[in-house]
């Protein structure tokens, strides 16, 4: 039986040949969901050269979910987690695996709402549109103890994820929090009261431009990566005149999109006369990601 350094090695090298963009992270996240350890813990008896001890460790099942890597599934898939920001959550086939640069998005989001002025009740109201497995709003939720989220999203696969997530929760976190099965287009009626901030990750790819990446390709849902027109724009163009239907006078809409489609949903949300203070703002990387925009007096 390999020592533990050599087994993190071959799995590297196995899935570093198969053009896993992260080989080593992969191979250590691999090996200690399956051992149930902790990643420190299998890079420090990597480092030490440990050897196995075989009557614990259930062998064939790391191979059978290193095979499942090397053929471009999803790490998340395969281990069933995604960790966004402070949570993790839980993720599978039907809904999209969320990114980091999706968590800037929610840290805008997240200070919007923190200055926002509550509602007439003193609430300060969040909906999360697109919502998928749930990460923005509620990530939102669990670090601002004061903000009341609602979740759209239409797909039912997405809504079996987004509900597992607000159930692991605590209580008091989980009493702010509203799912909701709805096209985000559309959802107006769902709501009693105006937000006081409205975000989104919405499908925004163009129809030709198909995802370099394999496990975004052939494993995110197409509902979730494709929106729909030429130029991929068409809905996130209609949900920033629902976001104007759903926002209190002041209120802020946060939506991400991809780095070349900022000048197009400025222009767009700016020729309303709903809209106020449109801007571009970016990720970490320094690239265009998400339109925010101010809800005006008319």
């Amino acid at each position: 039986m390999p020592s533990v350094g050599a087994r993190l090695r071959d799995i590297s090298e196995r899935l570093a040949a198969a053009g896993v963009p992260s080989p080593q992270h992969d191979a250590v996240v691999l090996m200690a969901h399956t051992f149930g350890w902790t990643p420190a813990e299998v890079r420090t008896a990597a480092a030490r050269d440990d050897h196995w001890t075989e009557d614990v460790l259930d062998h064939d099942l790391l191979e059978a979910r290193v095979t499942r890597r090397v053929q471009r599934e999803p790490l998340q898939h395969i281990t069933g987690k995604a960790p966004f920001r402070n949570l993790e959550l839980q993720v599978g086939p039907g809904v999209f695996v969320p990114r980091p640069e999706t968590e800037v998005v929610a840290q805008v989001a997240l200070d919007l709402a923190r200055e926002a002025k509550p509602g007439r009740d003193g609430i300060v109201r969040v909906v999360d549109l697109c919502a998928g497995s749930g990460a923005i709003g509620l990530s939102i939720a669990s670090e601002m103890d004061d903000a009341h989220v609602s979740l759209v999203e239409a797909s039912e696969e997405a809504n079996v994820y987004l509900r597992l997530n607000a159930r692991m929760l605590p209580p008091d976190v989980r009493r702010r929090i509203r799912p909701i099965l709805g096209d985000a287009r559309s959802c107006m009626h769902h709501f009693e009261r105006c937000a006081q901030v409205v975000v989104t990750n919405p499908p925004y790819i163009p129809p030709d431009a198909v995802p370099r990446d394999q496990e975004v390709r052939d494993y995110d849902p197409p509902s979730a990566l494709y929106g729909m027109g030429d130029d991929g724009l068409e809905v996130p163009r209609a949900i920033i005149d629902e976001a104007a239907r759903l926002l209190d006078l002041g209120g802020w809409l946060v939506m991400e999109h991809g780095e070349l489609q900022g000048e197009a949903l400025r222009e767009y949300a700016a020729s309303s006369v709903y809209w106020g203070d449109v801007h571009t703002r970016q990720d970490l990387t320094g690239r265009d990601r998400m339109l925010v925009a101010r809800r005006v007096d008319v």
